[in-house]
């Protein structure tokens, strides 16, 4: 049965995906710090036997036991309130979540899938953003966190 690690598994996207795997059969590991995250978003996960949390800021060392097929990263508080109350932590997390998690995935032979939002293209004079569209970014905006 594969296996992944969803980090900011209690987002909105997160928890979904977590939901999905489980529904494909996969066994989840979930990581959230509930910065932004909520436990109701994990309501249909919860109890479920192939599923496992843990409150946690990935910002610290990863380490899961056991093998782990792939690290799928979605922490990051991602709506522009969010990120605007807690810039520090969205660079932290951005930066620091993504070095460990690639770690792990590395010191797991797992693949590994970061997500990301529409706000990396800055304030879009596009929408919605196809691939192609590299962004209208302010690296001092509100945005350049």
């Amino acid at each position: 049965m594969p296996r992944a690690l969803v980090t900011g598994g209690a987002g909105f996207v997160g928890s979904h995906l977590c939901d999905r795997l489980l529904a494909e059969g996969w066994e989840v590991v979930c990581f959230d710090s509930f910065l932004t995250g909520g436990a109701h978003n994990l309501a249909g996960s919860l109890g479920h036997p192939r599923f496992r949390f843990e409150r946690y800021d990935v910002t610290n060392y990863l380490f899961v036991e056991g093998e782990l097929d792939w690290i799928l990263h979605f922490a990051s508080p991602a709506s522009p309130r969010d990120y605007l109350d807690h810039p520090i932590h969205t660079l932290k997390v951005g930066a620091l979540g993504t070095l460990r998690a690639l770690g792990l995935a590395k010191a797991k032979r797992a693949g590994f899938l970061l997500a990301s939002t529409s706000e990396v293209y800055g304030d879009p004079k596009v929408h919605p953003q196809p691939e192609s569209y590299w962004g209208n970014v302010n690296p001092v905006g509100p945005r350049g966190v």
